[in-house]
């Protein structure tokens, strides 16, 4: 096999979509675990107990303010996971056609 620019550049490149598609499928295997296995893992659940008035005044939250303040940090996990999802498939969907079309390549410059 003779060495080439082109060959490392070929192989650098196959290097480059198999880690991007390496990292997108832990990514994914991540989600999976976190919605179907660890349900808490990435709930973040810090109750404030007391909000300020417009006078600076303390004031407990009611029982009311405590399950919209619960909905809202359910609503922020549910987007973070589809932000996580999202980039995952993206790095799937650039990383599989990167290192496929370049290894493929490498085969027949290596081949011949």
């Amino acid at each position: 096999m003779k060495f080439s620019i082109r060959l490392l550049y070929l192989y650098l490149f196959s290097f480059i979509g198999l880690i991007i598609a390496v990292v997108g499928t832990v990514q994914l295997v991540d989600l999976g675990m976190k919605v179907y296995l660890f349900k808490d893992a990435d709930r973040f659940d810090y109750p404030v107990a007391v909000k300020f008035d417009p006078n600076g005044k303390e004031t407990i939250l009611t029982d009311k303010e405590k399950e919209d303040q619960k909905k809202q940090q359910d609503v922020e996990t549910k987007r973070n996971r589809q932000r996580q999802a999202s980039t995952a498939l993206a790095m799937l969907i650039v990383g599989i056609p990167l290192y496929k079309y370049h290894w493929r390549l490498v085969n027949s410059q290596t081949a011949s």
